[in-house]
């Protein structure tokens, strides 16, 4: 008999040869249901799996990445067999069906170019072969025998990936019903598992990613284990339109895009008010935290990026300049000067913590296929903190700097998930700096009590870090705030500081950012809000509407008197019916739109509409000043 360990520890015995399946059957008959797949001894396979030896296994479900995965894999083998059902197997060649976030996509060559109708009708056929219930049969094969298959078959994009694989690699076929497709796996162990799926769109894709390589079409679709959770889904991809920056961004004219600077971002003064009250927040903030505020330069030589490793290990995003036949580069990230700037005199251990923050612009080379908007652009500013510490003080100062991330965070109504990214292929260090960086991470987070899920190998080439995913009003995540642990740095630039016994010692440095940067930071509040910025926020706070031309007066009064009390306000007096003049400004998700009239007039009043509200309230103006001016100095999300 067989020892197989749990995830929560217990041991169980069970028979040589039994599948995962029917091992998940033994363990409860209620996860038989739930269980898509499994990890066993760390790696994922399907349930279809025999246990051969001692293992320890833990069961993914659709919470699980690895478990959604399978799901998905499967949905593109389905599919892959609709297509040949509908248009037969000579009509169309397969090239690569993978599972993605949030979906997946297969790559097809065939004559004919789909349409939305065309999907209409695949997805159809995908939901008969799911009714069908088919079993995934996974089986080894020899190279040639694939390759013999394949050629039969006239399959010469799989016959491309077997010739390319490794001699010796393992080669599987997995099998459901008539269609058998080349692929590693994992799947669920049947179509009737992929409950509820939805192809989205399709488009051209190189083959292999090449220009120069044919182009296929990429049909991309998602699914899910219940119909309720993929039409939440499709629900939240319906507002995440409504809520596009991009969109959002010209019609508030907050910033633009132009040939001029793919990638470089030209923020317009509607947007540069978000901005700068932004960084007023950060810097006020921070002051209270105790850092203090460093200016480093955009351009430095070679010669600092080579000891930095930037240039070994980040060239292929950096831009480069010569200066006096000198090479130069623009900072891809602030860290170097701040190096430079703490090196800059002798420090005593009574100087530590040193917290010096920097809102750095850097430059990163982005290949254009990948810009998009303000969050994936080649210019931005970066909210860049470098904290040097004695090891005796890590973690405590990774506390503080949570407290920080959580005062910031619910200022803007915003929650978050942690993640521990672990060592990179391409990394700086030794096996042990590494670990002891990596455990001291993972302490701070379990001794904080916070629930963190670990990335593996996604951590800087310096050190490991724990990344902040920000959860916003429509449930999507964004990776924004990073505290990154790096005992590599003060090494390389020789960072000391004087300890109680009169020796030099080593600092410890944490590198960390809480917005990650300005403009995505901006990109995703305008996402989050839908444009209808906190009142706070807001370009423009107040929009005066008079009635008539003889309520202009009174309108520009009030005018003078709000911005002279520092509020963000204008006065619409346009020759345009009223009711026009509130809808334009509701358009422009203003927070407070004020209508003057004869009464308000005589009152030394306003009719005062929140944003989104069909009603109005009438105010004295001194009433209404004092209200907004709480509102503002709170940092109040509600209007």
């Amino acid at each position: 008999m067989l020892k197989i360990t749990l995830k929560d520890g217990a041991v169980r015995e069970v028979a040589e040869g039994t599948s995962i399946a029917d091992f998940v059957k033994s363990v409860s008959n209620s996860l038989v249901k739930k269980v898509l797949a499994a990890k066993l001894d760390g790696k994922t396979v399907d349930l279809m799996t025999p246990l051969t030896q001692d293992a320890s296994i833990a069961f993914l479900t659709f919470e699980d990445e690895d478990g959604r995965w399978a799901l998905r894999h499967t949905a593109s083998h389905i599919l892959a067999q609709a297509l040949k059902r509908l248009y037969k197997d000579e009509n169309v060649k397969l090239a690569i069906g993978p599972a993605i976030d949030n979906g997946f996509y297969y790559d097809i060559d065939m004559d004919r170019q789909l349409g939305e109708g065309d999907l209409a009708d695949i997805e159809k056929e995908m939901k008969k072969i799911v009714k069908e219930n088919l079993k995934l049969e996974r089986k080894e094969v020899s190279r040639q025998d694939a390759l013999d298959f394949f050629e039969k078959a006239g399959e010469t994009y799989k016959v491309e990936l077997i010739n390319d694989l490794p001699e010796g690699e393992d080669i599987t076929l997995y099998t459901q019903g008539e269609f058998t497709d080349l692929c590693a796996g994992p799947h669920v162990v049947s179509t009737g598992k992929v409950k509820a799926l939805k192809l989205m769109s399709v488009a051209g894709a190189y083959w292999r990613g090449d220009e120069h390589n044919k182009m296929l079409q990429r049909i991309y679709g998602t699914a899910f284990e219940k119909q309720a959770d993929l039409d939440a889904y499709l629900h939240m991809l319906e507002e995440a339109k409504k809520r596009d920056h991009r969109k959002l961004g010209k019609q508030l004219d907050l910033f633009s895009l132009h040939e001029e600077g793919p990638g470089f971002p030209f923020f317009h003064p509607n947007g540069m008010v978000i901005r700068n009250e932004l960084i007023n927040y950060w810097r006020e903030v921070h002051r209270r935290y105790g850092y203090q505020e460093i200016k480093t330069p955009i351009i430095l030589n070679r010669q600092l990026w080579e000891t930095s490793g930037h240039w070994d290990h980040y060239k292929e995003n950096m831009y480069f300049t010569k200066i006096d036949d000198e090479d130069y580069a623009i900072k891809p990230m602030n860290c170097p000067g701040g190096m430079l700037v703490y090196n800059s005199k002798q420090h005593s251990y009574r100087d530590l913590p040193l917290r010096l923050g920097e809102l750095g612009l850097v430059h990163r080379h982005e290949k254009s296929g990948e810009l998009h908007g303000l969050f994936r652009v080649r210019n931005f500013t970066q909210d860049d903190a470098h904290l040097f510490v004695t090891p005796d003080q890590v973690e405590e100062e990774i506390q503080h700097t949570i407290n920080l991330f959580d005062e910031v965070y619910s200022t803007f109504g915003l929650t978050y998930v942690a993640e521990l990214s672990t060592r990179p292929d391409d990394s700086m260090g030794s096996d042990e700096d590494w670990e002891l960086a990596t455990n001291g991470l993972r302490k701070a987070l379990e001794h904080r009590g916070l629930d963190y899920i670990v990335n593996e190998g996604d951590g800087a080439f310096y050190g490991p870090k724990i990344d902040f995913h920000l959860k916003d009003s429509i449930g999507r995540t964004w990776q924004c705030g990073t505290i990154q642990y790096d005992m590599q740095m003060p090494e390389k630039f020789n960072l000391t500081y004087v300890g109680e016994d009169g020796e030099k010692h080593r600092p410890v440095m944490l590198h960390r950012v809480v917005y990650g940067s300005i403009e995505r930071f901006i990109g995703i509040l305008i996402e989050n809000y839908a444009g209808a910025f906190p009142v706070w926020l807001a370009p423009v706070q107040v929009r005066i509407l008079p009635i008539t031309d003889k309520h202009a007066d009174y309108a520009h009064a009030l005018k003078k008197r709000m911005f002279d009390l520092g509020l963000r306000v204008e006065v619409d007096d346009r020759s345009e019916k009223v009711g026009y003049k509130i809808r334009e400004s509701q358009v422009m998700k203003t927070p407070y739109t004020l209508v003057v009239g004869d009464q308000e007039v005589a009152d030394q009043s306003a009719a005062v509409r929140k944003y989104g509200e069909k009603t109005s309230e009438t105010m004295s103006v001194d009433a209404f000043i004092a209200y907004i001016q709480k509102k503002i100095a709170s940092r109040e999300q509600n209007y």
